[in-house]
């Protein structure tokens, strides 16, 4: 951790999305960010370019916590270098990995499920419907959080993750108050925590573990969906690796999760 540690123990909001972001987006959630701070909450998000990058600059005057992939000492992507050097002076940032330890794709997953997990709820403002916001919500749903989602058009493709959500029961959000009236009830109270499998985060593997593994992944799928739990049992590989290997696929676009805790090629 480095920055100031008392903002870990304020109540805080996730606020996530799109890279690509659209300026309609980044306005929406610098405004968001903004009302949701002085609300009281510290926004946490993942130092990643657009909406990340946007909610951390609003939020940087009351309060952000950015969670990295890579070592705290690690700066990535470079171009976020000055909003970096803010958060260490005004807010918080968190990281799993050894300093040096440059961030790769099976370290986005953990981060996303910090993210999700340091939070009472999880806004998503775009995101594509494989992008590693929605893993963020994935991980929110595990850990008992609250999901919001804004609604966008139906011809852009990064409206198509939250729109989704929006369908499967998150709540649909135009502003701070439609967060605000969700949280308010529960803020001060204890996190109550699913006792769920899935809820473990995932297990830190060596490359050559990671590499077999996901051989065996890729081997096992096929179009029909498996039950995560059975694909387990078929391999006979640890838990954490399976699923470590999963969420890297998901991301890179290579299987798709679906209801009932099932995974089939995407």
């Amino acid at each position: 951790m480095l920055g100031h540690p008392h903002l870990l123990k304020k109540e805080m909001v996730a606020i996530v999305g799109a890279r690509n972001a659209s300026a309609l987006a980044r306005k929406f959630t610098d405004t968001l960010a903004r009302e949701l701070g002085f609300a009281g909450l510290v926004v946490v998000s993942g130092l990643a370019r657009g909406i990340d990058a946007a909610a951390h600059e609003a939020a940087l005057a009351v309060g952000t916590v950015a969670v990295v992939a890579g070592g705290l000492d690690v700066i990535y992507p470079p171009e976020n270098e000055r909003l970096y050097g803010a958060i260490r002076e005004q807010g918080v940032i968190v990281s799993e990995m050894p300093p040096g330890e440059a961030p790769q794709a099976r370290h986005f997953p953990r981060r996303n499920r910090l993210i999700s997990g340091m939070a009472r709820g999880v806004v998503v403002v775009e995101a594509a419907e494989r992008s590693g916001s929605l893993i963020t919500a994935n991980y929110a749903l595990e850990q008992g959080r609250e999901i919001f989602a804004v609604p966008g058009s139906p011809l852009d493709p990064r409206a198509r993750g939250p729109n989704r959500l929006i369908r499967d029961g998150a709540t649909l959000t135009e502003s701070a108050e439609d967060v605000l009236a969700v949280l308010r009830p529960m803020l001060g109270s204890d996190f109550h925590e699913p006792a769920h499998e899935m809820s473990q985060p995932p297990a830190s593997i060596s490359d050559a573990e990671a590499d077999r593994v996901r051989a065996a992944v890729e081997e096992a799928l096929g179009p029909a969906p498996v039950e995560i739990d059975e694909l387990i049992r078929q391999l006979g590989a640890p838990a954490g690796a399976v699923l470590t290997v999963i969420l890297e696929m998901e991301l890179a676009g290579r299987c798709v999760r679906l209801p009932g805790n099932r995974v089939s090629w995407s």
